[in-house]
Protein backbone atom coordinates (compact mmCIF):
# COMPACT_ATOMS: atom_id res chain seq x y z
CA UNK A 1 0.00 0.00 0.00
CA UNK A 2 2.99 2.21 0.57
CA UNK A 3 3.96 2.41 -3.31
CA UNK A 4 0.76 3.44 -4.75
CA UNK A 5 0.07 6.66 -1.82
CA UNK A 6 4.10 7.76 -2.88
CA UNK A 7 2.90 9.25 -6.16
CA UNK A 8 -0.23 11.38 -4.73
CA UNK A 9 1.52 13.18 -2.11
CA UNK A 10 4.33 14.87 -4.76
CA UNK A 11 1.77 17.08 -6.61
CA UNK A 12 -0.40 17.77 -3.26
CA UNK A 13 3.00 19.08 -2.21
CA UNK A 14 3.96 20.50 -4.96
CA UNK A 15 0.81 22.18 -4.82
CA UNK A 16 0.90 23.18 -1.43
CA UNK A 17 4.20 25.00 -2.02
CA UNK A 18 2.97 27.00 -4.87
CA UNK A 19 0.38 28.40 -3.45
CA UNK A 20 2.24 29.37 -0.31
CA UNK A 21 4.87 31.10 -2.72
CA UNK A 22 2.53 32.71 -4.80
CA UNK A 23 0.43 33.66 -1.45
CA UNK A 24 4.04 34.62 0.44
CA UNK A 25 5.38 36.98 -2.77
CA UNK A 26 1.88 38.65 -3.14
CA UNK A 27 1.99 39.81 0.51
CA UNK A 28 5.20 40.46 0.17
CA UNK A 29 4.68 43.10 -2.79
CA UNK A 30 2.31 45.77 -0.75
CA UNK A 31 4.70 45.69 2.43
CA UNK A 32 8.08 45.71 1.11
CA UNK A 33 7.29 46.80 -2.38
CA UNK A 34 6.48 50.89 -1.93
CA UNK A 35 9.84 51.03 0.05
CA UNK A 36 12.21 49.00 -2.25
CA UNK A 37 10.74 50.71 -5.29
CA UNK A 38 11.26 54.49 -3.66
CA UNK A 39 14.45 53.86 -2.20
CA UNK A 40 16.84 56.02 -3.48
CA UNK A 41 14.53 57.98 -5.94
CA UNK A 42 14.32 60.91 -3.42
CA UNK A 43 9.86 60.47 -4.00
CA UNK A 44 7.82 60.78 -1.15
CA UNK A 45 5.98 57.38 -0.05
CA UNK A 46 1.95 59.10 -0.10
CA UNK A 47 0.42 57.67 3.05
CA UNK A 48 -1.18 54.30 3.16
CA UNK A 49 0.70 53.06 0.03
CA UNK A 50 1.11 49.83 1.71
CA UNK A 51 -2.08 49.57 1.87
CA UNK A 52 -3.58 50.76 -1.07
CA UNK A 53 -1.79 48.19 -2.88
CA UNK A 54 -3.14 45.03 -0.54
CA UNK A 55 -6.57 46.50 -1.36
CA UNK A 56 -6.03 46.84 -5.02
CA UNK A 57 -4.22 43.38 -5.34
CA UNK A 58 -7.15 41.89 -3.49
CA UNK A 59 -9.49 43.84 -5.52
CA UNK A 60 -8.07 42.66 -9.03
CA UNK A 61 -7.84 39.24 -7.96
CA UNK A 62 -11.25 39.37 -7.48
CA UNK A 63 -12.14 40.35 -10.68
CA UNK A 64 -9.79 38.08 -11.90
CA UNK A 65 -11.50 35.12 -9.94
CA UNK A 66 -14.88 35.59 -10.74
CA UNK A 67 -14.51 36.70 -14.84
CA UNK A 68 -12.35 34.05 -15.31
CA UNK A 69 -15.16 31.77 -14.12
CA UNK A 70 -17.64 32.91 -16.33
CA UNK A 71 -14.73 33.40 -19.48
CA UNK A 72 -13.60 29.81 -18.82
CA UNK A 73 -16.91 28.29 -18.82
CA UNK A 74 -18.17 30.18 -22.13
CA UNK A 75 -14.96 28.85 -23.15
CA UNK A 76 -15.71 24.91 -22.37
CA UNK A 77 -19.23 25.18 -23.84
CA UNK A 78 -18.07 25.24 -27.27
CA UNK A 79 -15.58 22.00 -26.23
CA UNK A 80 -18.03 19.11 -27.41
CA UNK A 81 -18.49 16.75 -24.50
CA UNK A 82 -17.13 19.03 -22.27
CA UNK A 83 -18.80 17.69 -18.69
CA UNK A 84 -20.01 20.82 -17.68
CA UNK A 85 -21.84 18.92 -15.14
CA UNK A 86 -19.26 18.01 -13.40
CA UNK A 87 -17.58 21.13 -12.72
CA UNK A 88 -14.84 22.73 -10.30
CA UNK A 89 -16.55 24.92 -7.32
CA UNK A 90 -16.95 27.88 -7.99
CA UNK A 91 -14.96 30.64 -6.14
CA UNK A 92 -17.14 33.47 -7.19
CA UNK A 93 -18.94 34.31 -3.96
CA UNK A 94 -15.96 34.63 -2.07
CA UNK A 95 -13.99 36.65 -4.69
CA UNK A 96 -17.15 38.96 -4.84
CA UNK A 97 -17.16 39.07 -0.88
CA UNK A 98 -13.18 39.83 -0.95
CA UNK A 99 -13.40 42.58 -3.85
CA UNK A 100 -16.41 44.40 -1.76
CA UNK A 101 -14.37 44.36 1.24
CA UNK A 102 -11.48 45.96 -0.46
CA UNK A 103 -13.45 48.32 -2.55
CA UNK A 104 -14.91 49.27 1.00
CA UNK A 105 -11.55 49.86 1.96
CA UNK A 106 -10.64 51.94 -0.90
CA UNK A 107 -13.66 53.95 -0.76
CA UNK A 108 -12.75 54.59 3.13
CA UNK A 109 -9.42 56.12 2.26
CA UNK A 110 -11.26 58.44 -0.11
CA UNK A 111 -13.62 59.39 1.99
CA UNK A 112 -10.65 60.42 4.56
CA UNK A 113 -9.37 62.83 1.69
CA UNK A 114 -6.89 59.91 0.41
CA UNK A 115 -5.43 59.49 3.68
CA UNK A 116 -5.64 56.51 5.93
CA UNK A 117 -8.63 56.51 7.95
CA UNK A 118 -8.15 56.17 12.15
CA UNK A 119 -11.61 56.31 13.07
CA UNK A 120 -14.98 56.32 11.79
CA UNK A 121 -14.98 60.24 12.22
CA UNK A 122 -12.13 60.36 9.64
CA UNK A 123 -14.46 59.79 7.07
CA UNK A 124 -16.67 61.98 5.54
CA UNK A 125 -19.41 59.53 3.97
CA UNK A 126 -21.16 61.85 2.68
CA UNK A 127 -18.49 64.15 0.54
CA UNK A 128 -17.88 60.64 -1.51
CA UNK A 129 -20.68 61.93 -3.53
CA UNK A 130 -19.12 65.16 -4.19
CA UNK A 131 -15.77 64.05 -6.08
CA UNK A 132 -15.04 62.33 -8.85
CA UNK A 133 -12.98 59.74 -7.25
CA UNK A 134 -15.85 59.02 -4.29
CA UNK A 135 -18.41 58.37 -7.11
CA UNK A 136 -15.95 55.99 -8.81
CA UNK A 137 -15.41 54.54 -5.53
CA UNK A 138 -18.98 54.14 -4.60
CA UNK A 139 -19.80 52.60 -8.17
CA UNK A 140 -17.12 49.60 -6.98
CA UNK A 141 -18.97 49.01 -4.01
CA UNK A 142 -22.13 48.80 -5.37
CA UNK A 143 -20.91 47.38 -8.21
CA UNK A 144 -19.57 43.93 -5.98
CA UNK A 145 -22.77 44.37 -4.22
CA UNK A 146 -24.66 42.81 -7.25
CA UNK A 147 -21.76 40.29 -8.18
CA UNK A 148 -22.14 39.25 -4.88
CA UNK A 149 -25.97 38.53 -5.45
CA UNK A 150 -25.18 37.39 -9.29
CA UNK A 151 -22.62 34.53 -7.69
CA UNK A 152 -25.15 33.43 -5.41
CA UNK A 153 -28.03 33.31 -7.85
CA UNK A 154 -29.11 30.38 -10.70
CA UNK A 155 -26.60 33.05 -13.13
CA UNK A 156 -23.64 33.45 -12.49
CA UNK A 157 -22.83 34.98 -15.31
CA UNK A 158 -25.30 38.03 -14.75
CA UNK A 159 -21.83 39.00 -12.79
CA UNK A 160 -20.66 39.97 -16.28
CA UNK A 161 -21.97 43.54 -16.44
CA UNK A 162 -21.39 44.73 -13.03
CA UNK A 163 -17.91 43.43 -12.78
CA UNK A 164 -17.10 45.43 -16.07
CA UNK A 165 -18.39 48.78 -14.35
CA UNK A 166 -15.83 48.16 -11.90
CA UNK A 167 -13.18 48.11 -14.90
CA UNK A 168 -14.45 51.07 -16.08
CA UNK A 169 -14.44 52.70 -12.78
CA UNK A 170 -10.94 51.85 -12.49
CA UNK A 171 -9.92 53.18 -16.21
CA UNK A 172 -11.80 56.19 -15.20
CA UNK A 173 -9.69 56.46 -11.69
CA UNK A 174 -6.56 56.25 -13.59
CA UNK A 175 -6.59 59.26 -15.60
CA UNK A 176 -8.45 62.18 -13.94
CA UNK A 177 -9.62 64.92 -16.32
CA UNK A 178 -6.66 67.25 -15.96
CA UNK A 179 -4.95 64.88 -17.51
CA UNK A 180 -3.48 65.29 -20.84
CA UNK A 181 -5.86 63.40 -23.50
CA UNK A 182 -7.81 61.52 -20.72
CA UNK A 183 -10.16 59.62 -22.74
CA UNK A 184 -6.96 57.80 -24.67
CA UNK A 185 -5.23 57.01 -21.34
CA UNK A 186 -9.02 55.55 -20.02
CA UNK A 187 -9.74 53.68 -23.24
CA UNK A 188 -5.84 52.13 -22.93
CA UNK A 189 -6.01 50.83 -19.23
CA UNK A 190 -9.84 49.79 -19.79
CA UNK A 191 -8.32 47.66 -22.42
CA UNK A 192 -5.60 46.56 -20.41
CA UNK A 193 -6.58 45.88 -17.87
CA UNK A 194 -9.88 43.78 -19.41
CA UNK A 195 -7.70 41.69 -21.30
CA UNK A 196 -4.87 40.93 -18.21
CA UNK A 197 -8.49 39.93 -16.23
CA UNK A 198 -9.30 37.34 -18.49
CA UNK A 199 -5.78 36.03 -19.11
CA UNK A 200 -4.88 35.43 -15.65
CA UNK A 201 -9.08 34.75 -14.78
CA UNK A 202 -9.70 32.10 -17.81
CA UNK A 203 -5.97 30.63 -17.08
CA UNK A 204 -6.70 29.74 -13.66
CA UNK A 205 -10.05 28.63 -14.02
CA UNK A 206 -9.37 26.55 -17.10
CA UNK A 207 -6.46 24.79 -15.06
CA UNK A 208 -9.10 23.57 -12.33
CA UNK A 209 -11.12 22.40 -15.04
CA UNK A 210 -8.02 20.28 -16.82
CA UNK A 211 -7.12 19.08 -13.10
CA UNK A 212 -10.70 18.05 -12.25
CA UNK A 213 -11.20 16.30 -15.40
CA UNK A 214 -7.91 14.93 -16.21
CA UNK A 215 -9.30 11.37 -15.37
CA UNK A 216 -12.75 11.52 -16.39
CA UNK A 217 -12.18 13.74 -19.74
CA UNK A 218 -9.05 14.74 -20.36
CA UNK A 219 -9.35 15.20 -24.11
CA UNK A 220 -12.19 17.84 -23.15
CA UNK A 221 -9.75 19.24 -20.57
CA UNK A 222 -7.21 19.60 -22.86
CA UNK A 223 -9.61 21.07 -25.65
CA UNK A 224 -10.63 23.84 -23.72
CA UNK A 225 -6.75 24.89 -22.90
CA UNK A 226 -5.99 24.22 -26.76
CA UNK A 227 -9.01 26.75 -27.03
CA UNK A 228 -8.25 29.33 -24.47
CA UNK A 229 -4.68 29.58 -25.61
CA UNK A 230 -5.67 30.55 -29.37
CA UNK A 231 -7.34 33.47 -27.39
CA UNK A 232 -5.19 34.34 -24.92
CA UNK A 233 -2.25 34.73 -27.70
CA UNK A 234 -4.84 37.86 -28.85
CA UNK A 235 -5.13 38.70 -25.34
CA UNK A 236 -1.37 38.77 -24.49
CA UNK A 237 -1.02 41.24 -28.03
CA UNK A 238 -3.38 43.76 -26.61
CA UNK A 239 -1.53 43.91 -23.34
CA UNK A 240 1.62 44.68 -25.08
CA UNK A 241 0.26 47.23 -27.47
CA UNK A 242 -2.19 48.80 -24.80
CA UNK A 243 1.05 48.70 -22.10
CA UNK A 244 3.63 50.20 -25.00
CA UNK A 245 0.99 52.78 -25.66
CA UNK A 246 0.31 53.86 -21.79
CA UNK A 247 4.00 54.00 -21.10
CA UNK A 248 4.98 56.26 -23.70
CA UNK A 249 2.00 58.57 -22.48
CA UNK A 250 3.28 58.65 -18.93
CA UNK A 251 7.45 58.45 -20.30
CA UNK A 252 8.56 60.23 -23.12
CA UNK A 253 10.69 57.73 -25.16
CA UNK A 254 13.70 60.40 -24.31
CA UNK A 255 13.11 59.69 -21.36
CA UNK A 256 12.02 56.07 -20.64
CA UNK A 257 16.11 54.19 -19.96
CA UNK A 258 16.35 56.67 -16.89
CA UNK A 259 13.02 56.33 -15.43
CA UNK A 260 12.82 52.86 -15.37
CA UNK A 261 16.11 52.76 -13.20
CA UNK A 262 15.73 55.99 -11.58
CA UNK A 263 12.13 56.33 -10.68
CA UNK A 264 9.32 54.09 -8.64
CA UNK A 265 6.55 53.81 -11.73
CA UNK A 266 9.98 53.06 -14.02
CA UNK A 267 11.20 50.45 -11.37
CA UNK A 268 8.00 48.42 -10.52
CA UNK A 269 6.78 48.80 -14.27
CA UNK A 270 10.12 47.03 -15.26
CA UNK A 271 9.48 44.72 -12.63
CA UNK A 272 6.24 43.78 -14.09
CA UNK A 273 7.82 43.71 -17.53
CA UNK A 274 10.34 41.20 -16.86
CA UNK A 275 7.57 38.91 -14.65
CA UNK A 276 5.12 39.30 -17.87
CA UNK A 277 8.11 37.76 -20.41
CA UNK A 278 8.74 35.04 -17.43
CA UNK A 279 4.79 33.88 -17.91
CA UNK A 280 5.09 34.56 -21.60
CA UNK A 281 8.00 31.67 -21.80
CA UNK A 282 5.73 29.55 -20.06
CA UNK A 283 3.09 29.83 -21.69
CA UNK A 284 4.76 28.78 -24.95
CA UNK A 285 6.51 25.88 -23.69
CA UNK A 286 2.96 24.93 -22.38
CA UNK A 287 1.66 25.48 -25.99
CA UNK A 288 4.38 23.69 -27.04
CA UNK A 289 3.41 20.97 -25.06
CA UNK A 290 -0.54 20.89 -25.93
CA UNK A 291 0.52 20.56 -29.24
CA UNK A 292 3.52 17.78 -29.59
CA UNK A 293 3.70 15.73 -26.42
CA UNK A 294 2.07 12.78 -26.35
CA UNK A 295 0.05 13.59 -23.44
CA UNK A 296 -1.93 17.14 -23.82
CA UNK A 297 -2.28 16.96 -20.04
CA UNK A 298 1.48 17.50 -19.91
CA UNK A 299 0.87 21.00 -20.48
CA UNK A 300 -0.97 21.41 -16.82
CA UNK A 301 2.67 21.80 -15.34
CA UNK A 302 4.03 24.92 -17.27
CA UNK A 303 0.69 26.50 -17.29
CA UNK A 304 0.02 26.21 -13.38
CA UNK A 305 3.83 27.90 -13.45
CA UNK A 306 2.21 31.04 -15.60
CA UNK A 307 -0.55 31.31 -13.24
CA UNK A 308 1.36 31.87 -10.54
CA UNK A 309 3.74 34.05 -11.87
CA UNK A 310 0.70 36.33 -13.19
CA UNK A 311 -0.29 36.14 -9.67
CA UNK A 312 2.77 38.08 -8.73
CA UNK A 313 2.22 40.32 -11.80
CA UNK A 314 -1.57 41.60 -10.44
CA UNK A 315 0.32 42.43 -7.06
CA UNK A 316 2.84 44.55 -9.03
CA UNK A 317 -0.06 45.79 -11.27
CA UNK A 318 -1.71 47.25 -7.93
CA UNK A 319 1.40 48.51 -6.35
CA UNK A 320 1.83 50.69 -9.75
CA UNK A 321 -1.45 52.12 -9.10
CA UNK A 322 -0.35 53.16 -5.31
CA UNK A 323 2.92 55.08 -6.68
CA UNK A 324 3.61 58.79 -8.12
CA UNK A 325 3.54 58.80 -11.24
CA UNK A 326 6.71 59.16 -13.25
CA UNK A 327 7.10 63.42 -14.24
CA UNK A 328 7.15 64.11 -17.94
CA UNK A 329 10.66 65.25 -18.60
Amino acid sequence: MASPRAPRRRPSTGRAVAVLVLVTVAALVPLLGPSAALSGTGEAEAPGTAGITFLRTVMFAALCVQLGEVYATRLARRVPGAPLDHAPRSWAAYAAGAGLVAALGLASVVATGNLVPHQLSDMDIGGLYASRDGRLALLEVNAFIVALLCARSRRPSGATLPLAAVIVAEALRAHPPAEDTPLIGTGLTLVHLTCGVLWAGGLLQVLRMLRLWRTSAPEAGAAVLGLYARVAAVLFAAITVTGVCSTLRRMPASTVLDQLTDTAYGRTLLAKVLLVVAVAVLALLARRRLRRAADPVSAYSPARGEVIVLGVVVAVSALLTALPLPIRW
